[in-house]
């Protein structure tokens, strides 16, 4: 996934893309990845998610004190 992916819900940077078993995908952010990843587990959807980029990210970029 690339930075100029975008949530389908915010509009916020993408980490988690879903396919769906009828065809077709959905981008989510974390959170909104978050909310919705068990009901699309439920119905088999395959799930890639990167949000552990976040997290490298945060921590290479935060004060010693905010990490």
């Amino acid at each position: 996934m690339t930075a100029s992916d975008r949530c389908d819900r915010c509009g916020a940077q993408a980490y988690v893309r879903v396919v769906l078993n009828a065809g077709g995908e959905l981008l989510f952010c974390a959170h909104h990845g978050r909310e919705h990843r068990d009901a699309l587990r439920r119905a088999g959807a395959d799930i890639h998610d990167e949000s552990q980029k976040l997290a490298a990210t945060t921590s290479a970029s935060a004060a010693p004190d905010e990490r």
